[in-house]
Parts: structure tokens; C-alpha cells; sequence
């Protein structure tokens, strides 16, 4: 899959791998983005926080954790890093646990890809997980609203210009 691909840049301004997510234009609302520092500096995580329609509350957020993230080792009821944010900007204190899972293949292009379905305790949360070609687990997390199919299509990797500092 080409689109998975390692940066080759000698030094990232932020991770060393293409974070795949929706493209900021293609949301109607306000993309918020935030990166998963270890203490030596490199990146153990970036994940992107869509708000629908500005402001009117978290609709979606997409984890990309790459191998060895700290983040990444879960208990089996624990939920995804990305469910605990999603709950955090809801203001939801509620404890949340992991009822099960279910894997189902996807064809995505001319690839196939196999999506985790993480079923939560708490019914609203819907959350999937797939592991790209290079290692990164992508992990999407939507508050009442179902993730379909439909979305995998609209994933790309976004520009490195958008993780450097200024």
C-alpha cells in the first residue's frame, strides 16, 4: 500500500511516519492535533481531534501509534488511548471498560485490510483499530455516531508541514 509509507526527510519536524487521517478540508468543523513525545525527543504517537461543525463537541478522534508506544499496551477491558481522550473531551468521568471485539475484512482498494471492531461498555463510543503496513496502529474512535466502511476511503496521510513548529 503505498499511501503506509516511512518518511525518508533525515530529520522529521514531527513523526517519522505519514500520520494517516482525514484531510482538515474535507471536515466541516476544527481540526485539533496532538503529538505523543518520549523523553528522547522522538515521536511515540500522533493523534487528531475533529470537532463537528466547530465547537458543537468531539465527533471523532484518530489515534496513529507506531510499535513500542507506550500507549499501545492495553489491558484486554482497557480501552484504546484514543476512547480515553475521547471520553476526556467530552468531560465524561464515567469508567468505561472493553466488552469484546470482532475482526472483519475490508477491501480497500485493491488491499485488504483487517478492522477490529472494539466493543465498549459504553454503547455511544464506536471505536476500530487496523495495523498499516509499516507498523503504526491507526485507531478511530466516534462519539454516536457508527464508523462504516465508507470511512477508510476518505483516510490519507497528511503533509508533514502540518506537525513542524513554528
Amino acid at each position: 500500500m503505498s499511501f503506509l509509507r516511512r518518511r525518508s526527510a533525515p530529520t522529521p519536524a514531527g513523526p517519522d511516519f505519514d500520520v494517516l487521517a482525514m484531510d482538515p478540508g474535507d471536515w466541516p468543523g476544527n481540526l485539533g492535533a496532538g503529538l505523543l513525545p518520549a523523553p528522547d525527543g522522538s515521536c511515540q504517537g500522533v493523534f487528531l481531534r475533529y470537532d463537528l461543525f466547530g465547537g458543537r463537541g468531539p465527533a471523532m478522534i484518530i489515534g496513529n501509534l507506531p510499535e513500542g508506544s507506550p500507549v499501545r499496551e492495553r489491558a484486554d477491558d482497557q480501552v484504546p488511548f484514543e476512547v480515553e481522550q475521547l471520553l476526556e473531551a467530552l468531560e465524561n468521568d464515567e469508567e468505561v471498560t472493553v466488552t469484546g471485539t470482532e475482526e472483519s475484512p475490508v477491501m480497500l482498494d485493491d488491499n485488504l485490510l483487517i478492522v477490529r471492531r472494539i466493543i465498549c461498555s459504553e454503547t455511544r463510543i464506536s471505536c476500530v483499530q487496523f495495523d498499516r503496513s509499516d507498523g503504526v496502529l491507526v485507531t478511530i474512535a466516534s462519539w454516536d455516531r457508527p464508523i462504516t466502511e465508507d470511512l477508510y476511503q476518505l483516510l490519507k496521510p497528511l503533509p508533514a508541514e502540518m506537525f513542524q513548529q513554528r
